[in-house]
């Protein structure tokens, strides 16, 4: 039996920098949190923005905070391909290389240059989760979904470190291949 881990599903959403909160919401404006994430000191705001691509706009998608170094819009392949963006998929912060966006908010509009990816499927655990299931941070794993569309997916990233906690991410598309729902689990595979 290999060690187990719940499913966070991770729809659509955008991390900002400081400049662009500022710039999309008003000089001054600080996030306002709705709700407490998983990984400590991350948390779900009441800000929501627009993200315009070449074919389509996504609307009222939500912003997460804290504010990071580097604006970062996250989206599933269903996701950019709706709105004609074709999007690499990448481990978060590796920007590099990445399109660009329109992002619209109340106050503002940016036009990023790069900051569009498909977040690379991960295991967030802290040093003592890692240490009992024999991981470190930037291993790679694969995990075993069961159920009525049970899967394995291989190349999952291992993030380890002291500001996280323990939780598998996988996009909407990821999840709904699967048949995830509230309160999955799976199975880590070495």
């Amino acid at each position: 039996m290999g060690y187990k881990v719940q499913i966070g599903l991770s729809n659509k959403h955008l991390h900002l920098k400081e400049e662009d909160i500022e710039i999309l919401f008003g000089k001054g404006h600080k996030l306002t949190p709705t709700k407490d994430l998983v990984q400590p000191g991350q948390f779900a705001c009441e800000e929501k923005v627009d993200i315009v691509g070449p074919k389509a706009t996504l609307k009222g998608i939500r912003v997460l905070g804290p504010a990071r170094p580097e604006t970062q819009v996250e989206l599933a392949a269903t996701d950019a391909r709706a709105i004609g963006i074709k999007a690499p998929v990448r481990e978060s912060g590796k920007l590099e290389g990445t399109p660009g966006c329109k992002l619209i908010g109340p106050c503002g509009e940016i036009e990023l240059d790069h900051g569009v990816m498909i977040a690379l499927r991960h295991l967030h655990l802290n040093p003592q989760q890692a240490e009992e299931a024999g991981l470190k941070d930037k291993d790679i794993v694969s995990i075993k979904i069961e159920g009525e569309r049970g899967l394995v997916f291989n190349n999952v990233l291992v993030r380890a470190g002291e500001k996280h906690e323990k939780e598998i991410h996988l996009d909407t598309d990821e999840g709904n291949a699967a048949g995830c729902g509230p309160n999955t689990i799976a199975e880590v595979i070495k």
